[in-house]
């Protein structure tokens, strides 16, 4: 056997080659150029295969270059194999560490039927106490954890379109039986402020399954997945994308965040378009005193067009992995979801799913209501059409989203369709009629007499006036004609009568407007040309209630869609 054969074993050595008074064959290869056959016989310089004297020396050479460039080429490409791979792991473990989800087992198991169709999302933003949310403004760390909003984020199958459906943290509910700590569950709590059902249990972090189950038993949505964000998650996110572009109508004070202060305090924010991120993000979605009504809903409205604006910047910057990594590991960094979206693949691949969908086929409406006292109350049936809309993936505009039909409005099946009456029919023609129909006009720009003079068309169709009298804004663009509870019938009839209206419910109204009744406010449009009214009465292209949609106009007329501006519709602030 030859010595290179031998393998070591325990104590066995590789004999070394016997001493002679010549060099080894390796030896004899370096000085005379003599090559080893591999039978241990040199062959003389010249010999076949050895070729020209030196050439041996030569290709030897070469060959060993080659082949120590082939293993350094390899040893780079495993390395760099290895990296990747060890990176791709890092950061798959750090997002998945940052991610908590809640258990299944506080869900209820009276839930609505799953849909084939689009998917609903539930989004809680919590003002939770734990973590570093109290540094935030989250309070007391010893407090009970609150769902501060939330809006039922609807998919349609179609990946296309999206619609986000605001519910004010006043609204009043029934909430469900809901699981606590100990493993009891609690008794259904009928005419109960919907935030509280975040805050059953009463633990530091919240009962985000109790508010799905509220959620869905409002609705009659199954909701696939629940998402949690809480301040500091929120702060990090809108420092991650560089800012967020906000506008204010007005100067913000520091006591218009906190209305305890006995002083006006610091400059918060300065009226206009600006960017906000961290602390200062936080503190616009929070702000309800001071600025406008005062109310949730001018909040809620706020929030929508934050989120409109987030969600605006996002996609500009693009989906790659260089952007997307970093907001997946702020976005993550806070957040609590449901088992479905407990991991990182999966809840990345839940948002790549939302990358089609077109920034003006997203809107953002809040739930039609009421005022109940100092309460909010669901306006039936109006929120029931919304939600039978969403169920049967139809858009508000009177699309279907379902991916079928190519994008024809499906058929209603509950009632037979009635075709649209042709122009020179005697339903189209109809005149408006005010009959039994009171208003209030005000005059929402600058023009002087155009109140009174809106007041005598009014009257020459028979509705009656109630008075005339200057709104508290002299900046209205187009007519906002504003109704009370059971009242929308005749707001819809009013609209009739000025181009491009826009009708919406009593409640985050400018203010100075009645709360209760129908109010015209009149704007810049109607100043420029007060006689250009839809002809023969009918609805204008423009007017909500000309709209070929099944949802209700005090959805349709409130709708934001996600490529509006900061500074559009500014009323509610």
């Amino acid at each position: 056997m030859k010595t290179s054969d031998r393998t070591t074993s325990g104590n066995d050595r590789i004999p070394r080659p016997a001493r002679s008074g010549k060099k080894s064959s390796a030896r004899s290869h370096t000085s005379h150029g003599a090559a080893d056959d591999g039978a241990g016989r040199r062959s003389a310089p010249g010999a076949a295969g050895g070729g020209h004297h030196g050439t041996g020396r030569v290709s030897a050479r070469r060959s060993h270059r080659k082949r120590s460039h082939v293993r350094v080429v390899l040893a780079i490409t495993v390395a760099l194999l290895v990296l990747v791979t060890a990176g791709a792991g890092w950061v798959y473990l750090r997002l998945n560490g940052n991610i908590n989800s809640f258990g299944s087992d506080g869900i209820s198991a009276d839930r609505p039927t799953g849909s084939t169709k689009g998917e609903n999302v539930l989004v809680i933003g919590s003002d939770t106490r734990t973590g570093g949310n109290s540094a935030l403004g989250g309070g007391d760390k010893n407090d009970v954890g609150r769902s501060d909003t939330a809006f039922v984020l609807h998919v349609y199958a179609d990946h296309e379109h999206a619609i986000a459906v605001s519910i004010p943290r006043d609204t009043l509910v029934t909430i469900p039986s809901c699981k606590l700590p100990g493993g009891s569950w609690t008794e259904p709590q009928a005419n109960t402020m919907f935030n509280a059902a975040y805050s059953v249990g009463r633990t530091a972090k919240g009962n985000p399954a109790c508010t799905q189950n509220t959620v869905e038993k409002l609705t009659g949505l199954r909701i696939d997945h629940t998402v949690v964000v809480d301040f500091e998650g929120f702060s990090r996110l809108t420092g991650v994308v560089g800012g967020v572009q906000v506008c204010l109508p007005q100067n913000i004070y520091q006591r218009d965040l906190d209305p305890n202060r006995a002083t006006r305090g610091g400059l918060l924010f300065a009226k206009g378009k600006q960017s906000v991120s961290g602390q200062k993000a936080l503190d616009y979605v929070r702000i309800r005193h001071g600025i406008g009504d005062g109310s949730d809903i001018g909040r809620i409205k706020r929030q929508q067009a934050f989120v409109s604006s987030l969600i605006k910047k996002v996609k500009e910057e693009g989906f790659t992995p260089t952007k997307l990594l970093p907001l997946a590991d702020a976005a993550t960094h806070s957040l609590t979801v449901d088992p479905g979206l407990s991991t990182a693949d999966k809840l990345l691949s839940f948002v790549m799913s939302l990358k089609s969908i077109d920034l003006h086929n997203t809107k953002f409406v809040t739930v039609p209501w009421r005022y109940e006292g100092a309460r909010v109350a669901i306006v039936e049936p109006d929120a029931n059409d919304l939600w039978s809309e969403l169920r049967n993936d139809r858009t508000i505009d009177g699309k279907d989203a379902s991916g079928k039909n190519g994008g024809r409005r499906a058929a209603t099946p509950s009632a037979p369709a009635t075709p649209s009456a042709p122009p020179s029919s005697p339903i189209a023609e109809q005149p408006v009629s005010g009959t039994g129909i009171a208003v209030t006009v005000q005059n929402g720009t600058t023009v002087r007499g155009l109140a009174a003079r809106a007041a005598q068309t009014l009257r020459d169709h028979g509705f009656t006036v109630n008075g005339t009298a200057t709104a508290g804004a002299q900046d209205h663009t187009s007519t906002l004609i504003t109704y009370g509870p059971g009242l929308r019938a005749g707001a819809e009839t009013l609209a009739r009568l000025f181009v491009g209206a826009t009708v919406q419910q009593a409640g985050g109204v400018p203010s100075g407007s009645p709360a209760t009744g129908i109010t015209v406010t009149l704007g810049q449009v109607y100043a420029d040309n007060p006689s250009a009214t839809p002809s023969s009465g009918r609805p204008s292209p423009s007017s909500p209630a000309s709209a070929s949609s099944s949802a209700p106009a005090s959805v349709t007329s409130g709708a934001r869609s996600g490529d509006d501006g900061p500074c559009s519709d500014l009323s509610y602030g």
